[in-house]
Order: C-alpha cells, then sequence, then structure tokens
C-alpha cells in the first residue's frame, strides 16, 4: 500500500449555529413578558441601550390601532356555533379537586363546581376593600389563638392554603399538632376554612349545623357515587330511599365547597396580545391584522456616547455597538416573522373569525409553514405563547390549529374543535327520555357528514367535561324526582 500526503482545495457549504442565531432563535419563542426581561438584561450590561417604556413606545408607533385592553386567553372550544356569546368549557383543566366531587355540587350535574358564565368577572366578585385570604385567615388564627405559641404554630398553615381555603392534603402533620388543627377548622369562619379535602370541608360545615349523622357521614365518604347518581348503591350503604337521598343532595349542594373563594386574590395574569385583527373592507378576506405597540418593546441605541481614550475602551465600545445593532435587526425580524404568521392564520381561519366555532378549518403547523415558506419549526416558535386579538375575544395563536377530521360524504374535512361544539350542542338539546350514548352521537354525526369513531366521540366528551349518558340519564331522573 502506497501512503503519501497532498493538498486539496475543497469548497462546501455549511450552516453553523453562532450564538447570535441561537439568541435570534430564542427571541422567536420569547413571549411579551419573557422579551422585556431579556431586554431589560440587555440594556443594562450595555451602555449604548436603553429600553423604551411599553406607553411611550406605544405613542411613538404609528397610530394604525388603538391599544386593545389585555384579556384572558379564550380557548376555542367555548365558543357557541353561532359565535355571539363565549361560554367557559368545563374540561379536565378546570377542574379543582376530584371531577365527581364537582358535578355532584353544580346544580346541572354535567360541569364542575367552578363560577359558570353567569358568574361576574374576578373584579365584580371581590371588592377592592375586600381582605385577603392569608390576611382574614391570619386574623382568625389570631382570634381562635390567644397564646403566642400555639398561634405561631397554626400561622406555618398559611403558605399550605390554597385559594379555595384547602390546606394541602399532602401536608405531613404530626399527631401533636391535630388537635390544634381541629380546634382551628371548629371555630374559624367561614366554616370549611382550613380543611384538608372537599369530604372534610363539607363535614365540618354540617358538623356546625348539626346535621353530621351516620347516615350523612356515609354519603359524605361515597361522594363519587352520589355524584354519579348511584342511589341504589347509596341506600344499600345507608338504608335510606331514593327520595331521602335526593333531600340530603340538596343539603349537600347548599353548602359551600370552596370557603376562600370569597377573599380577594392575586390579580390574574394579564394577556397582552401580539397582534390586532380589525374587520377591514379593502383588506384582504375582509380582515386587517397589525402588531399590537404594547407588545413589542423598543430599544434606543445612543451611538454619540464614545470619547473612549484608551484601547480596551474602544473595543468595548464597538462590541456594544455591534450587539445593540444586531439586537435591533432581531428585534425588526421578530416583529416582521409573527405579523406574517398571523396575517395567514387569519387568512386561512376567516370564516371562523366571521361566523363563529362552527367554521373553524383544520389547519396544521405545516400548512401556515408552506404558506409563508418557513420551516414548521419556526412557525412553532412564533405561535408558542403568541395571542391575537380578535373580535371574539384575545385567542393563543396555537388554538387556531386543528387536527382534521374526515367527512363521510368525501366533502371538505372538519376541524377537531367544530366537532366538540357539535357534540356539546347535541348533548344541551336531549329532552328527557333522550339521552344519547356516544354511539348515537357518533351516528348523529356521520349523519351530518362528520366521520368520527365512537371511541373518539367518548374522547372528546371527556375532554368538554361532559358525563357519560348513564350518568346524565341518572340526573334526569334525580331532576324529575326532585320536582
Amino acid at each position: 500500500m502506497n501512503l503519501s500526503m497532498n493538498l486539496q482545495v475543497r469548497q462546501s457549504q455549511s450552516l453553523t449555529m453562532t450564538p447570535q442565531l441561537l439568541q435570534s432563535i430564542r427571541l422567536l419563542q420569547f413571549h411579551h413578558v419573557e422579551l422585556l426581561a431579556f431586554l431589560q438584561r440587555e440594556a443594562d450590561a450595555n451602555p449604548l441601550l436603553e429600553l423604551v417604556p411599553p406607553a411611550e413606545a406605544a405613542v411613538s408607533a404609528p397610530p394604525a390601532e388603538p391599544a386593545v385592553p389585555a384579556a384572558d386567553p379564550v380557548p376555542l372550544s367555548g365558543w357557541q356555533d353561532d359565535g355571539s356569546a363565549f361560554r367557559d368549557g368545563a374540561g379536565p383543566e378546570g377542574e379543582h379537586h376530584a371531577d365527581a366531587a364537582d358535578r355532584l355540587l353544580d346544580s346541572r350535574g354535567a360541569g364542575s363546581a367552578a363560577p359558570g358564565p353567569d358568574a361576574g368577572s374576578w373584579e365584580d366578585r371581590i371588592g377592592e376593600d375586600a381582605p385577603s385570604l392569608h390576611a382574614h385567615a391570619l386574623a382568625e388564627i389570631a382570634e381562635v389563638f390567644a397564646q403566642g405559641e400555639e398561634r405561631r404554630l397554626a400561622e406555618r398553615w398559611l403558605a399550605d392554603l390554597d385559594a379555595s381555603g384547602f390546606l394541602d392534603a399532602e401536608l405531613g402533620l404530626p399527631a401533636d399538632l391535630l388537635p390544634l388543627l381541629v380546634r382551628l377548622q371548629d371555630e374559624a369562619e367561614p366554616a370549611g376554612l382550613f380543611a384538608r379535602s372537599l369530604e372534610e370541608c363539607l363535614a365540618i360545615q354540617l358538623r356546625r349545623r348539626d346535621r353530621f349523622d351516620p347516615v350523612m357521614a356515609t354519603v359524605i365518604a361515597n361522594l363519587p357515587l352520589l355524584a354519579k347518581r348511584d342511589f341504589a348503591a347509596l341506600s344499600r350503604l345507608t338504608g335510606e330511599s331514593e327520595a331521602e337521598l335526593l333531600d340530603i343532595l340538596g343539603e349537600i349542594r347548599a353548602l359551600d365547597p370552596r370557603p376562600g373563594s370569597a377573599f380577594s386574590l392575586d390579580a390574574p395574569a394579564v394577556v397582552v396580545p401580539d397582534a390586532v385583527v380589525t374587520r377591514e373592507a379593502a383588506a384582504p378576506n375582509g380582515w386587517r391584522v397589525s402588531l399590537n405597540p404594547e407588545a413589542f418593546p423598543r430599544l434606543r441605541v445612543h451611538l454619540e456616547r464614545g470619547g473612549a481614550s484608551g484601547a480596551e475602551e474602544r473595543t468595548f465600545l464597538a462590541q456594544c455597538r455591534q450587539s445593540a445593532g444586531w439586537l435591533q435587526r432581531s428585534l425588526e425580524g421578530r416583529a416582521r416573522t409573527i405579523l406574517k404568521v398571523a396575517d395567514e392564520i387569519v387568512r386561512q381561519q376567516s370564516a371562523f373569525l366571521s361566523r363563529g366555532g362552527g367554521h373553524l378549518k383544520p389547519m396544521t403547523l405545516m400548512d401556515v409553514a408552506a404558506a409563508v415558506g418557513m420551516h414548521e419549526s419556526t412557525i412553532s416558535r412564533v405561535t408558542a405563547g403568541k395571542y391575537l386579538a380578535t373580535p371574539r375575544g384575545t385567542m393563543e395563536m396555537k388554538a387556531f390549529f386543528s387536527g382534521a377530521i374526515a367527512a363521510s360524504d368525501g366533502g371538505d374535512a372538519h376541524s377537531a374543535e367544530s366537532v366538540k361544539l357539535r357534540i356539546r350542542a347535541l348533548v344541551a338539546a336531549e329532552g328527557a327520555g333522550g339521552v344519547l350514548s356516544d354511539d348515537d352521537i357518533a351516528a348523529r354525526l356521520k349523519d351530518e357528514g362528520i366521520d368520527l369513531a365512537r371511541r373518539t366521540v367518548a374522547k372528546y366528551r371527556e375532554a368538554l367535561g361532559i358525563a357519560s349518558s348513564v350518568q346524565r340519564r341518572r340526573e334526569m331522573k334525580a331532576r324529575r324526582l326532585a320536582v
């Protein structure tokens, strides 16, 4: 074998992930709060940079759109078909304790016990002068325990108190502190405060009313059976008739499952929309998309700052100028990309914006990526944590993406969200003796041109927080007996 050494010239292209490129990718993924924090750090480290406050940036920006009041994000599954009103979905993410117990305390029997659509906003439910939950709990502890040591021990539980007024169920409690907790539960107001579970909360309130007898204790210990309206099983356990169990159900529904909710909480996180969608006849598809200045902080570069005498200082200032220029270009590119993607989303979902949730089209990241000439991963970063303010509410960009469900007649595919709305409507239209099983719903949908398997219907129904047909039938029977 002959071994020899020689020189060859070869030309090739490769993409190198420089620190600047990596930071540009991170900038694209940042939501409003993260971007503000990052830019503030950059401005602190770079003497040539100044972070422009959002209010000043909004004034100096072109007056294309007025600032949109920040609003809570709206899940598309909450929209009705006509798009005229929004109703909170009762999905698994909205449940606080066991979903069976939540259904028990809901007068409709199919949702959660959280405030419904007719409940006012958090500002309406909580007055300006209402004490905070922790302040009230601290005052109750001071009222119950006059001695300093007992009070000090009880105050440790404040950190474990959640928004409903419950203590962490997994809180390790030494045996010698249990009498202190029982005394606090028995005397603190409102009744049920400092309970460790829903069952304990209801039991505390029933004891205060002198109604916690052995029958009631058995019912409280079997809340899932009561939530499912399994009166036959409860009758075997308690020896009570179905009519007497209905009276017990009425008593339990009159209790407060969340005694801490009457007190003020920290203000909910405010969502600042990244883009605003408004109607405009001259615009394509009748919709105009513009960036919200409040979501795009600006940097002011002071190039006149100089006068460095030493070589080291001049090198430092040159690096600062280079970094400032790169950061400004990256921010401009981020804004253009967000606007481009938002505009394409609105173009593809113009029917939803015009006519409501039932007209949401199937749309994937790949569909938008192909339309705007970007990679699918870029679209994923752009839509993460970004929001659109539309006439139908403020919604996360990712909420507009929905899987496709084939049409049984070979027509256009249906979006998963619109099918969920249709399932909700079919269940809402049920009458006495007309409860639809999952098979019945699948058959109805097939008649309407939606090809959906029974197991998929069950999955969507559970995601919407709708009880099974057996539970809904029991609930209807319970209502008729109660009347």
